[in-house]
Formats: C-alpha cells, structure tokens, sequence
C-alpha cells in the first residue's frame, strides 16, 4: 500500500516541477525585450543629450554644393576638414586629411596634407591649399585635389574647433590620456607640460594645433595624427563604448557633412566590429619631395614633386597602406 502511494506521487511531483521550469522560461524572453527597450531609450536619449550639447552651442549645419561621386568600389574617399574663423569672417582649413574605409577589408587609412603646400586652383591663382576653402568650400578644394594629386574624393565632412573641443569633453570628460612631447606656451593661450596628462578639449585642441618650434606644421601634422589616435583609443575603451551614442549625437551636431546619418552609422558599425582598430596614417608631402618656396603673394609655401607625391598617395590608397610616415 505505502509502495503504490510512493509510485502514485512521483508523477505528480514532476508535473510540478515542469510547470515551475515552464514559467521561469516563460520569462526569459520578457526580460529579453525589457533589456532591448532599455538599451534602445538609453541610445536615444544618449544621442539626444549629444545632440542638444551641440543645440547648446550655437552649432550651425548647412547643406553645401558637392559633387563627388560614388565609385562602387567599397572603399569611400572623404575630406576631413578642421576650420576655424578668421577675423575677417573667413575659414581656413588647419586640418586637411583624406581618410578611406574600405568597407571589404575593414581598413581606415588616413592621409594628412600640409596646409602651406602650394597648388593650382581651379579657375585661381595658385594658392597655399589651406586657403582654397575660403575660395570655394569643400568641393573646390575637392576639384584642387584631383586636379593636383589624381585623387578621388567621394564625401566630405568639416568640423570647427568648437565642435573638436565638445566632443572631447564628452569622450572622457576627466581629460584625454596623451604623452605631451614637450613643454608648449607659445600662442595657445594655455600651458601645457611635457610628459603624461590628462588634457580636456581645449587643452587637447592647443597640443594638435601648436607649431611655434623647429618643426613647424610638419610637428602639428604629427601631433595631430598622435591626437586622432589617444581619442580613438578612449572611444574604444569599456568607458568609451558606453559613451559612444553620446559622443556620436555630439559630433554629428556639430559636422557639416555630404554623408547621410543612415551612412555614418553604417561606417561606425563597420569599424567596431573588426578586430584591428589600427589606422593607417601617411603626411603628404613625403620625405625629400619638397622644398620651402617664396613667393609674391603668398610668402613661404611647400613647393612639392606632384609626380612623386601623387605616387605615393595613389599607393598608400590603393595598396595594403604600409608606408606610414
């Protein structure tokens, strides 16, 4: 009789603990989609309050005439342009670089051009290529590029340094990790001391830009180079990551730019999921290729080998990117 009992309970008691494992796995995928919601409304509100860091300061975005034009080749040329007004009310772009993803391989290479390189303009004078801006925005500096170099550029993107410094700020704002390579003072309105520090967006700003020393623009380029990778190297931290819908509202608030947003996060996406971050960097002109040049109307300019030159870049582009300078 206590054996039939026993036999008579188990299936009972399996039934129960079925029923108990049912509803805990019922649950699993409501938490699923609470975790989905709550990742979506922090990425949108995040990217909101970039967005409105930008509102906030005064950031303009306009549509500009350019007529690069897509090669379908999976790789994409774009012009990455710093400027900063003048006091007569014009821009000058500081920063001149040719950056490509390469959508098959992954690879981002960047390529930084002298500003007082001195180059035929389309319907001009020659002119030092940072002054070309001024004369007819980005697409006549695009024109200027072609015409000089035999480079292909497909999209454009231009950020002052208001927006450098904000974004910055919003990447780390207990400052960016970067070894300072010397003392610097002179004409950067700051003071910066050599060695590790942590600099915020203005102080990080005064290191890229600094070019009252022996080297000149050819220190800033590198400078400028060493800047763009401690920031992508906080971008990609744990900290970083989690920032990242902020940063990007942020940046796309204050960009001026011929890339629709669908494509920018399209080419983030990209980026973050290969495995090597690396990006490849060259400075034009190369080494034993110029000279400095005066000139009537524009002082002193890097007067450069085109033919050799525009080698180089159409390699560094074309080609597995090896040649960093």
């Amino acid at each position: 009789m206590n054996n039939e009992y026993r036999r008579g309970g188990r299936p009972e008691h399996k039934k129960t603990v079925t029923r108990k494992k049912l509803r805990k796995r019922a649950f699993i995928p409501l938490i699923l989609i609470v975790l989905l919601i709550g990742a979506g409304l922090y990425i949108y509100f995040s990217f909101q309050s970039g967005l409105n860091i930008a509102e906030e300061n005064g950031a303009e975005q306009g549509a500009y005439e350019f007529n690069g034009a897509d090669n379908n080749d999976g790789k994409k040329n774009m012009l990455l342009l710093g400027t900063d007004k003048e006091e007569d009310g014009g821009q000058r772009t500081d920063v001149i670089m040719i950056a490509q993803y390469d959508y098959m391989t992954k690879d981002m290479k960047m390529m930084s051009i002298m500003r007082d390189t001195f180059v035929e303009v389309p319907g001009y004078q020659p002119q030092k290529i940072n002054s070309v801006y001024s004369l007819g925005g980005a697409d006549l500096l695009r024109e200027t590029l072609q015409l000089n170099f035999g480079i292909d550029i497909e999209e454009y993107a231009v950020v002052d340094y208001q927006a450098f410094e904000s974004v910055a700020n919003v990447i780390n704002g207990n400052g960016i990790p970067i070894d300072v390579e010397k003392d610097m003072s002179a004409k950067i309105d700051t003071e910066i001391e050599a060695g590790e520090q942590q600099l915020n967006g203005e102080e990080l700003l005064a290191y890229a830009r600094f070019r009252h020393d022996d080297e000149g623009d050819f220190g800033r380029v590198r400078r400028q180079q060493q800047v763009i990778s401690a920031l992508q190297d906080e971008v990609l931290s744990v900290g970083g990551l989690f920032r990242l819908p902020k940063i990007a509202g942020t940046g796309i608030g204050h960009v001026n730019t011929s890339l629709s947003n669908g494509e920018m996060y399209r080419m983030m996406a990209s980026f973050l999921v290969r495995g090597d971050k690396d990006i490849q960097s060259m400075t034009v002109p190369r080494d034993h290729t110029w000279q400095f040049v005066d000139t009537p109307n524009n002082g002193s300019v890097i007067d450069l080998d085109f033919e050799a030159n525009s080698e180089a870049m159409h390699d560094f582009l074309e080609g597995d990117g090896n040649e960093e300078q």
